[in-house]
């Protein structure tokens, strides 16, 4: 089934090469450079906004960043994805909206090895821990001025990339909150190394999350494997408590076409509850515990979505059960004090007021969502109508 779901989306994401004489290009994103002091070299990157990024009166709304090692590889169809799951058009919402950066590759080994590779030749190896350096002081601090940026971070590496991504995670400090590390290569981390590694492990690490795939190298597959799996299980030991992580192994699927799989399975477990279905939710203490209980497992703050709550509060609004009725308006309250600066929830709540026959509050309410879009002719319509009708 997921295959399935993949191979639909490399269909969907295949569109954006197509040109049209008579319409132009389908653009998914936009390259920019950035010259890195710590690496001594221009650095290009890719970057895609989500669907709501330029919509008017959305100029309130942060968004997640998703940074991609390998971008020149693994941009167009990631972003293709984390566009089919979280935007509005699509009604999927399984994840939020996040702004994906694609770093594109100078010399992997040099940047994606934490530490030097000892060879019978000379080697460029053990740059990882100056490129991390690069994405917390360069990379990230651009991105947070140029865009609406918000503080939760998740890394994407595979391969070699994988291998930077673990170490991140493994770091006392890192500007990540969440890792994707897929068939990670950990074949310079013979149990010596690891062991060195694991043994400086603090508990700053099981305040993130981490999902590693593993993939079938035929063969050879048992080693790569072994390497995972004692990592994975080591660092299960030493967190107290629930351990926030998960380990998958994908048979059928080799080091080369495990990445787009993997990603969509690890974002999904990341984000696990997010996408709570808007007819499952009976009370307003359930919808908040759902979140909390999310925001516990990703130590973050993640309130339910804007869409969420209205869809339930509209649901109830029009619902024939009268005890439904009368939870709606708690709903689009809610959103007012998640989303203060949100015309949208200022909108909703006024019709809830006028759907229960408080005008007053009504037209109070639409009057605060003119405050923050002035361009809402739905809300001065609804001033006026009611206004005339007193």
């Amino acid at each position: 089934m997921i295959k399935k779901i993949i191979i639909v989306l490399f269909l969907l994401i295949g569109v954006n090469q197509v040109k049209s004489q008579d319409e132009g290009q389908i653009v998914i994103g936009t390259k920019h450079i950035l010259h890195s002091n710590i690496l001594n070299e221009d650095r290009e990157y890719w970057v895609s906004l989500p669907e709501s990024y330029s919509k008017e009166g959305s100029s309130y709304k942060k968004y997640p960043l998703l940074i991609l090692l390998d971008g020149n590889i693994h941009f167009k169809p990631i972003s293709g994805m984390v566009n089919y799951m979280s935007s509005d058009i699509y009604r999927s919402w399984k994840i939020p909206e996040m702004i994906v950066v694609g770093i594109q590759n100078v010399d992997r080994r040099r940047d994606y090895t934490p530490d030097k590779i000892v060879t019978v030749r000379e080697n460029n190896s053990g740059g990882g821990e100056s490129f991390l350096s690069f994405l917390k002081d360069e990379l990230i601090p651009e991105m947070d001025q140029k865009y609406r940026t918000g503080p939760y971070r998740i890394l994407f590496g595979h391969s070699l990339g994988g291998l930077l991504a673990t170490h991140a995670y493994m770091k006392e400090e890192t500007p990540f909150n969440a890792f994707i590390a897929v068939d990670p290569s950990f074949g310079t981390w013979d149990e010596k190394t690891m062991d060195k590694k694991l043994d400086a492990v603090t508990s700053r690490s099981f305040e993130r999350f981490i999902y590693i795939a593993t993939a079938n190298w035929g063969k050879i597959n048992f080693r790569n494997r072994d390497r995972h799996i004692r990592l994975y299980e080591a660092l299960n030991s030493k967190c107290e408590g629930g351990f926030p992580a998960k380990l998958e192994y994908f048979e059928n699927e080799n080091h080369g076409s495990v990445p787009p799989i993997a990603f969509y399975n690890g974002i999904s477990t990341i984000f696990e509850g997010y996408g709570i279905s808007y007819r499952n939710v009976e009370s307003i203490e359930e919808l908040i515990q759902h979140f909390q209980s999310l925001s516990h497992r990703l130590s973050w703050d993640f309130r339910p979505p804007e869409h969420l709550v209205n869809r339930i509060g509209y649901r109830m609004l029009q619902s024939r059960d009268e005890m439904d009725k009368s939870k709606a308006l708690a709903f689009f309250i809610l959103n007012t004090k998640n989303f203060p600066d949100s015309f949208n929830a200022y909108d909703s709540l006024g019709e809830a007021y006028e759907a229960m026959g408080d005008n007053e509050k009504a037209i109070e309410n639409y009057k605060k969502s003119l405050e923050l879009y002035p361009h809402n002719e739905h809300a001065r319509l609804k001033i006026e109508s009611l206004d005339n009708d007193e």
